[in-house]
């Protein structure tokens, strides 16, 4: 890995990715960043000072302490991802809250200030303010607030908090955000609200709720809590985001010599799914030291490579493994048997049309993929050859690039390869110190 411009001339936030032979070493991750935006506007909330550490690195992350801190709440920053945040009553801020390119700021943010009583403005950059709001804005306003938006339910939001009721909520489409966010509502809202979720998504915004003190209820796909409960500052150390360790786990897998380990790892069900899928293509794959931290699981893993068999994901898993599918997806042509992504539409409306973009990209590097509206087939026993990709300014696809150009003949260089700051800044200064050539 490498950033020369001998051959090709390169831009700043552009990367250049040699073949690797395996991967091995160990790694401890910046914090969750779900975790972390969740702690951080809960904390902003809650009485007393919350201290956590290990908090994510990702410029997602700092969007929302940015936001809290425009609302009045005192937030330090301390070396090694140490963040304290002390819980007061949130104010007008005087200037538009800046969500950056973080659809999870402006989401989960909406719920908390629909019930406050002034007017806020949430903005984006030019990739967040193309990405619909309407599943957040429509239960927030049948809770009471008035929400005003650009064309299309596009930021930036408009919202101005009034006293909420509580609702019974259906989620037309599976939104751990969404879902979030209208639990944060409750938290300023008269009766009790109950969200019902087609599938099973991630639960980390009931987990953090309950840690801070608040008492919900679960049953199946169905939460229910009740509004006006107060929440307690905690102390926490944040796991490590599993989210993005499925880029070093799908790295390892590729490479039968590799030998990897992963430490203080996030193992919440709701997320693990990649490690079953894993370990059922081939991988050998084993998780030790399994703890609990206030309610998530958390365990080191370490991952053996293999030669890969291939898969389909669809249905509730499609749901699950929303952000790993890319790297799924990238690395399918080195498996034996391919790998078919169904019931993924989603992927289309994240910070970049995810399917287009892996299509494209694995294209570019010579791979054979059909892809549909709502996933992706592509081929296994196929050789990629070192291109040019782009991440159309999206993380994911940045990162799940550079692990499949690990395998490919040639040099690759990854377009816009600076969006991995999104969600974990130090990635390629990582991969690069576990890669063996």
């Amino acid at each position: 890995m490498s950033r020369s411009t001998q051959e090709t001339p390169i831009q700043q936030d552009d990367i250049i990715i040699r073949p690797a032979g395996n991967v091995t070493g160990s790694v401890r991750l910046p914090g969750d960043k779900s975790i972390s935006h969740r702690y951080a506007m809960l904390g902003g909330l809650a009485e007393g000072t919350t201290r956590l550490r290990n908090f994510s690195t990702g410029a997602d992350c700092a969007s929302t302490l940015g936001a809290i801190e425009s609302l009045g709440v005192v937030v330090r920053r301390g070396e090694a991802g140490m963040v304290e945040i002390e819980g007061s009553k949130w104010r007008a801020s005087r200037t538009p809250l800046d969500c950056g390119n973080s659809g999870s700021t402006m989401r989960m943010l909406s719920g908390v200030l629909a019930g406050q009583p002034f007017t806020s403005e949430l903005v984006g950059d030019d990739s967040l303010s193309r990405r619909p709001m309407a599943r957040v804005i429509e239960p927030l306003i049948r809770m009471g607030a008035r929400i005003e938006a650009s064309a299309g339910a596009r930021p930036p939001l408009r919202i101005t908090g009034r006293p909420l009721q509580a609702i019974n909520y259906s989620l037309p489409v599976a939104s751990a955000q969404v879902k979030t966010a209208i639990l944060f509502a409750t938290l300023f809202a008269q009766g009790t609200t109950a969200v019902e979720e087609p599938v099973r998504t991630r639960d980390h915004g009931e987990l953090a709720l309950q840690a801070f003190g608040a008492e919900l209820d679960r049953n199946a796909n169905r939460v229910t809590m009740n509004g006006g409960q107060k929440l307690h500052a905690i102390e926490a150390a944040i796991p490590g985001d599993i989210s993005s360790a499925a880029f070093f786990l799908c790295a390892a897998a590729l490479f039968p010599g590799s030998n990897l380990v992963l430490d203080f790892v996030l193992m919440n069900p709701t997320r693990a799914a990649l490690l079953d899928v894993l370990i059922g293509m081939g991988c050998r794959i084993s998780v030790v030291n399994l703890e609990e931290h206030h309610g998530e699981l958390v365990g080191s893993v370490r991952v053996e490579g293999a030669e890969l068999k291939g898969t389909t994901i669809s249905g509730a898993l499609s749901a699950a493994l929303i952000d790993e599918l890319p790297v799924l997806a990238a690395i399918a042509p080195y498996t034996a048997d391919g790998i078919e992504i169904r019931d993924a539409r989603e992927l289309r409306v994240k910070e970049s049309d995810r399917i287009a973009a892996v299509a494209r990209n694995l294209r570019a590097m010579g791979a054979i993929v059909e892809e549909r509206e709502d996933g992706l087939r592509v081929p296994g026993n196929q050789q990629l050859h070192g291109a040019e990709v782009d991440s159309a300014g999206d993380h994911r696809i940045a990162m799940a690039f550079a692990v499949a150009a690990l395998r490919a003949t040639g040099d690759t260089l990854v377009h816009g390869a600076a969006a991995a700051r999104i969600s974990y800044p130090e990635f390629f200064t990582a991969l690069d110190a576990l890669v063996e050539r």
